[in-house]
Formats: C-alpha cells, sequence, structure tokens
C-alpha cells in the first residue's frame, strides 16, 4: 500500500504521580486529514495511560485499516510484539504465575489490534518528535482540565 494510505496514530499518557491523575492523548493521520483526541482518569497509573491512548486510538477507526501506531511506551510496544503471545498461552499470568497487571486493557488491545492491520514505532518521548510531542501535550491537558 503507498504510504498516504496508511492511519497515523500517534498515542501517550501522562499521569501526574504514579498512580494519580492520568490522561491520553492521540493524533490520528490520514490522507492529509488528522483529528485529535483525549480523555483522563483520577486515579490511575501510566502504564494504563499509555495503553488507553492507543485503545481509543483504534477504536475511533471506522473500518479495518493499515495503521502504524507511534509511541514513546516500551511497554506497550513490546508487550503487543512479544509479551502478549505468552500471557494469552499462560491464561494471562506472568512467566512467574502472577496474573497480568492491566489484563483487561490488554485483552481490549488485543481485540482492537486483530481488526487491522498493525505496524508497531517507537520513539525516544520527550526528544522533539513533532507527534510524540503533541499528544504528550494532550495527555497533560487532559490531566489539567480533569483537574480544574
Amino acid at each position: 500500500m503507498a504510504e498516504e494510505e496508511v492511519v497515523m496514530l500517534y498515542t501517550d499518557g501522562a499521569c501526574k504521580g504514579n498512580p494519580g491523575p492520568g490522561g491520553w492523548g492521540v493524533l490520528l493521520r490520514y490522507k492529509g486529514v488528522e483529528k485529535e483526541l483525549c480523555g483522563a482518569e483520577q486515579h490511575t497509573t501510566n502504564n494504563r495511560m499509555e495503553l488507553m491512548a492507543v485503545i481509543n486510538g483504534l477504536k475511533a477507526l471506522k473500518r479495518p485499516s493499515r495503521v502504524r501506531i507511534v509511541t514513546d511506551s516500551q511497554y506497550v510496544k513490546n508487550g503487543m510484539e512479544q509479551w502478549i503471545h505468552k500471557w494469552k498461552r499462560n491464561g494471562w499470568r506472568t512467566a512467574s504465575r502472577q496474573p497480568v497487571k492491566n489484563a483487561d486493557l490488554w485483552q481490549e488491545l488485543d481485540k482492537l489490534v486483530n481488526q487491522h492491520q498493525v505496524e508497531w514505532q517507537w520513539v525516544k518521548g520527550h526528544s522533539g518528535h513533532a507527534g510524540n510531542e503533541r499528544v504528550d501535550a494532550l495527555a497533560n491537558r487532559a490531566i489539567e482540565e480533569l483537574n480544574s
């Protein structure tokens, strides 16, 4: 497929305290059109917000698509590319037989990802990457609005 046929999905999560108030931000870009999404929760963790960003971004898609998810979360990227297969085989338990943290969100994300052709791209956070900086600002704005 041509590059312009790929939905670019930039995602980020943020938390003020961990746990604490948290927010997530999403930027969808497709054929020159952009859509921003964000949300927040009063008591959460950074990892949950990172997962919520991707979940809400994928939920915004109206049909199966080719998607490049750009995240600064190695937790999310590695979880989906490496760890989730073992977790599913182990009944959502880790190698040490402990329950997988955030299993509810991992399971939801797994269902959503399987509706699309997904490619994962990791970028270093707070390094000047325009898409990542924008979703970071959205996530933090969501926290500010929650607390105002």
